[in-house]
């Protein structure tokens, strides 16, 4: 029996959630209309014909609605020669005024555009890092206050027909829902139903909501908590905004909102997304276009038996207990197995792909922060001594037939587990398609201690038929490690990243998953390098396995006080060996101090040739010359003990 879970329709089919229709110009965004796909522009505001054929470049990549900051009063106002000029040139995208703080800007933008994005953590209430306590009459008369001053936005948006999103930021939550829910989903569920209930009180309902995050795991949690509040308050079915908040560029930043994005949209939540890539505006939409490709097309029926998904935890994360076996379930982090089945013959060089670099000088292997675990060689058992650390998969009849069995592991199929007359004494794999795990499977398996499973789903939605077999075997108590295997040998590229990073991710967030394999039939060295890049930014992305410099770097946008990408780019070159640290680089102190909250250190642009450094939600040094900043943030961290200064041998540069 499924317990009713009430943030989507099903768990074991796709079935989109059913919102209200809210017109943003001429694009209607929810009901049975398609997941629309809109970006933000980069050049400052008041540069009229920069935003204007920034704005079309957008546009042409598929860009539906296109997002510009108004920080002020005066960046309101030319919002008005931006469109002006857009409608001049036949261009009748609807635009959005991105609002902060500006309460003033945010009723002049409404009556010029089609939609107003406030966030409730900074529109109408404070936000100073200061830990606040609040009895309930001040808490009350804070709400009162920020009432009074929302109203008139309500009310000039019902007059001009203009559609509202109310975007809640991880980062960026007051000081007041700090105080009473802390820096949790929940706070930022609440941070914005406060908004909403106001506008539902002046009967207003043009409404978009977003709850974004530079953590795809808060970001899911906080999404899925919303829409069970909103059922159980019997408030409006509104449509949503799908976003992860600096996801950073290149490949991390695709994998990072795929992750997020993609779990949802898997869910049938979100009606509009927006990628939000530390590149040029016109890359992030065909990137958000490749998401909601995956789902347009979903069937909504199902295949396989329904689990009971009573024990299921959508809203905070818990890794499902497995037994450990060897080094894989348990505690252990999810691992990575590199498919090398596809080699002829497997030499040294081949496994510099995977992390593993054989120097001959030294006569000694090294390895990067991205090695693999396992090897899955198939047929073709490599010929000399592994690397310290990694293990060998072989198909069984090579296995059987191989005389030098140290750290070499045999993949069996179901039949043979059961009729073979020797296994491995501590570890075995077994290679079972989802649908293979009958009844009669499960009990077996509930008896072995010495058995981790490869999964491979054959269902055109192996997302939730994963899902639905991880829970099964919850419900059967049998805590067998299981691997996730993904063959993607058609995909290339972004297309790639967004599929498997919605694949794998989505289960990583909730804490299925005590491996993961990416099959790579073609045996090439540049496939399994990517391959094995790709799993472990999953792995990271999903915060189950942090291996590397994690860099939260928001888009450039108008209110931008240094070029971001070639900062990103000349800090990653001096800081991407630390590993496990989070850099926070933010353009401005606008959003800067809330949006990097989940980093370790920031850089934050605070005036022209002026860096503020923070350590967490700190600031440590103000005004920092631009020339001098990164040397200094380095210094902040050295003194925290985290600094390691880059290795100086040939593995740097392989």
């Amino acid at each position: 029996m499924i317990e009713k879970i009430n943030f989507c329709d099903s768990l074991t089919s796709y079935n989109r959630r059913k919102t209200r229709v809210v017109n943003v110009g001429n694009v209607p965004i929810g009901g049975n209309n398609p997941i629309r796909v809109q970006s933000m522009t980069t050049v400052d505001t008041m540069d009229t014909m920069g935003s204007v054929e920034q704005t079309l470049r957008m546009v042409n990549t598929g860009c539906e609605i296109v997002r510009i900051t108004a920080p002020s009063i005066k960046e309101a106002e030319n919002l008005r020669k931006i469109k002006g000029e857009l409608r001049r040139r036949g261009c009748d995208v609807p635009l959005v005024a991105d609002i902060h703080f500006t309460p003033n800007a945010a009723e002049l933008a409404a009556t010029i555009v089609e939609k107003v994005r406030i966030n409730p953590g900074n529109y109408a209430d404070k936000k100073r890092f200061e830990e606040i306590e609040y009895t309930d009459d001040t808490y009350q008369s804070e709400l009162d206050r920020i009432r009074e001053r929302f109203i008139p936005l309500v009310n000039i948006c019902k007059e001009h027909g203009t559609a509202m999103r109310i975007g809640t930021n991880h980062g960026s939550l007051s000081d007041r829902i700090m105080s009473r829910y802390g820096d949790t989903p929940l706070g930022m569920v609440e941070s914005a139903l406060e908004f909403i209930r106001i506008c539902e009180d002046q009967g207003f309902f043009d409404i978009v909501i977003s709850m974004k995050s530079s953590n795809p795991q808060v970001m899911v949690q906080a999404y899925r908590l919303l829409v069970q509040k909103l059922n159980e308050e019997n408030l409006q079915p509104y449509p949503l905004h799908l976003g992860v908040t600096e996801a950073g560029e290149a490949e991390d930043g695709r994998i990072k909102s795929s992750v997020g994005i993609g779990t949802l949209l898997e869910d049938g939540l979100g009606d509009t997304v927006r990628v939000s890539l530390t590149e040029e505006p016109e890359h992030e939409a065909p990137v958000a276009q490749l998401l909601v490709d995956k789902v347009a097309e979903r069937d909504s029926q199902f295949s396989f038996e329904p689990a009971d998904f009573s024990d299921y935890k959508p809203f905070d994360y818990q890794k499902r207990t497995s037994d450990e076996i060897v080094n894989i379930g348990g505690e252990n982090v999810p691992r990575v197995i590199a498919d090398l089945s596809g080699y002829s013959v497997v030499k040294m060089k081949d496994l510099n792909a995977i992390g593993h670099y054989y120097l001959p000088e030294l006569d000694k292997w090294a390895m990067n922060d991205i090695g693999a675990d396992y090897i899955y060689t198939g047929q073709s058992p490599v010929s000399f001594m592994l690397p310290n650390g990694l293990r060998e998969i072989l198909d069984y009849e090579t296995w059987i037939a191989n005389k030098n069995n140290d750290n070499k592991y045999p993949l069996l199929t179901v039949n043979q587990l059961f009729n073979v007359d020797k296994i491995n004494s501590k570890l075995n794999f077994v290679h079972v398609e989802l649908n293979e795990l009958n009844k009669e499977l499960l009990d077996q398996l509930k008896f072995k201690n010495n058995i981790v499973l490869i999964g491979k789903s054959d269902h055109p939605h192996g997302y939730i038929q994963f899902r639905n077999t991880f829970m099964k075997l919850m419900n059967n108590q049998i805590q067998v490690p299981l691997i996730i295997q993904q063959n993607y040998k058609e995909l290339q590229g972004d297309n790639l990243t967004v599929n498997a990073a919605t694949d794998i991710g989505g289960l990583l967030i909730d804490g299925f998953g005590d491996g993961v394999l990416l099959e790579n039939p073609q045996g090439e060295f540049v496939r399994s390098k990517s391959l094995n890049q790709l799993a472990f930014g999953i792995l990271q992305a999903a915060r189950t396995r942090i291996t590397k410099t994690e860099y939260i770097s928001c888009p450039s946008c108008g209110r931008t006080l240094f070029d971001l990408q070639e900062t990103t780019a000349m800090i990653r070159k001096r800081t991407d060996h630390l590993k496990g640290v989070k850099i926070g680089i933010m353009g401005c102190i606008v959003n800067g101090p809330g949006e990097m909250a989940d980093a370790d250190y920031g850089y934050v642009g605070s005036g022209k040739g002026k860096i503020t450094l923070y350590k967490g939600k700190e600031v440590m040094k103000r005004g920092v010359p631009f020339e001098r900043a990164l040397d200094e943030l380095i210094d902040l961290i050295r003194e925290d003990g985290k600094w390691i200064e880059p290795k100086e041998e040939e593995l740097s540069t392989l």
